[in-house]
């Protein structure tokens, strides 16, 4: 490996390097610096907490020349809100000593307070898809100067359904960029989007998706139902010297709102909540209180697990098991970082044990399995989704409806039993006249005047 030394930097950035206290680059770092300042399209396949923004940053810092100009030359997108807010501000850290204009926009605020903004100039532009496109559509931004294209954490945003802004945006960027891409997953998606807009990428691939971090200690339990989690979660984190920076992941909102709500009576005000349906400036001071320490336990989903800066994790508690082996690595990956040891424990029932399998399956590892201790009460209340289901037959259904119907509904009725025996020409005038119902029917005329 070599050191920042050997790279090719400004004396500004290696006064940042300095500030911020980078020793030496992690292997990501190492192996994306040169193929970047080179212009080459680059793929980067690495696990979240690796360094990715400072790596596809330094090299881009490097290369970008002071200039004038108010449309921005470097587009970096990524998937959430949260993300860009963080992504400024790394990118404001490290180009502290260089004259750099950075700007993020995203969804969920005023999009004319950030068109006022644009106008001002910026040199790098950090973005949401969805926000991004809107703003472009609108002629407030203008995209046909941009250099470099970086999409980070690609493979989240083609989960959430990000593909058809990613597409439409690209039509609007000048064919001449290098185009950079950073996942933590290389799935079929996200080979059809490098197929279809990259040249000849060079790839990078640094942990292969399932290796396990080595800085991160595993250990899971086996427990019935969500209530006796609860009871589970309760007395670990009463254990405050241990579980100092505690980040919980559920399955959706639902299971994080239920699970806040049973927990804030013995924690109150050491523990916070944060998804999706929470506003802005609540997602903000949650993960800000967490960061500073004032909240020790933050109860999130799998929205929240990729990309966020939190600082000192000691344990990351996967309440559930996720569905998707690769969720599973991107969770555990908030603990462990920038060398630090860290924690993870899996809670799983019996119906989340083929996930959990399917996790130990990708990684080549088998989750050290832990008793629970005596003290934690083995809960019998189930939440709504662990109830059994009532019998729903089709034929036991049916049944009872024929028992319960009164017999005039079953039955046809008089009326609904006669024969349709046609208009009233067929019953009235043709036994009338005896003639045939149209004066063509000419075998029954012939048949009448050979009797």
């Amino acid at each position: 490996m070599n050191s920042f030394d050997d790279f090719n930097i400004s004396k500004q950035l290696r006064f940042a390097i300095d500030d911020l206290g980078f020793t030496d680059p992690t292997p990501i770092q190492d192996e994306a610096f040169s193929p970047i300042l080179s212009g080459k399209d680059l793929i980067g396949i690495a696990q979240t907490g690796t360094g990715k923004t400072f790596a596809y940053m330094l090299p881009i810092l490097q290369d970008l020349k002071f200039s004038k100009q108010l449309n921005p030359r470097v587009l970096i997108l990524v998937p959430t809100r949260e993300l860009v807010l963080q992504v400024v501000e790394n990118i404001e850290s490290y180009g502290q000593y260089i004259n750099v204009r950075v700007l993020g926009v995203y969804g969920g605020t005023n999009i004319n307070t950030q068109k006022q903004a644009i106008t001002q100039g910026t040199d790098i532009i950090v973005a949401t898809p969805g926000r991004l496109y809107d703003l472009a559509i609108s002629n407030a931004l203008k995209l046909k100067s941009i250099k470099k294209l970086v999409i980070d954490e690609v493979d989240v945003m083609l989960d959430l359904g990000f593909r058809f802004q990613l597409t439409n945006i690209f039509e609007l960027l000048p064919d001449r960029r290098q185009n950079i891409m950073f996942s933590a997953t290389m799935t079929d998606e996200v080979a059809l989007l490098i197929d279809d807009f990259f040249i000849t990428p060079k790839k990078i691939s640094i942990a292969v998706s399932g290796t396990p971090l080595e800085s991160i200690a595993q250990s899971c339990y086996a427990v019935p139902n969500f209530y006796t989690k609860v009871n589970l979660l309760t007395f670990l984190l009463n254990d405050s010297e241990n579980y100092s920076k505690v980040l919980v992941f559920t399955p959706n909102k639902r299971h994080a709102d239920r699970l806040f709500e049973a927990l804030t009576e013995e924690f109150d005000t050491e523990i916070g909540v944060i998804h999706s349906n929470k506003t802005q400036n609540y997602r903000l001071r949650s993960i800000k209180a967490f960061n500073e320490g004032k909240n020790r336990v933050l109860v999130t989903t799998d929205v929240m697990a990729r990309g966020l800066d939190l600082d000192k994790v000691s344990h990351v508690i996967n309440f559930d098991t996720p569905r998707y082996p690769e969720n599973y690595m991107h969770r555990i990956g908030r603990t462990g970082r920038a060398d630090q040891k860290g924690y993870s424990l899996l809670f799983y029932t019996e119906k989340e044990m083929p996930s959990k399998e399917a996790i130990e399956a990708l990684m080549s590892y088998q989750i050290p399995l832990l008793e629970i201790p005596s003290e934690v009460e083995i809960s019998e209340r189930l939440i709504p989704e662990e109830r059994p289901r009532e019998d729903t037959d089709y034929d036991h259904v049916h049944s009872l409806i024929s028992k319960e119907l009164p017999p005039d509904f079953q039955e046809k009725k008089d009326k609904n039993r006669k024969i349709n025996q046609g208009g009233s020409y067929r019953r009235t005038i043709a036994k009338k006249y005896k003639k045939p119902k149209t004066r063509g029917d000419k075998n029954y005329n012939m048949r009448n005047k050979k009797k």
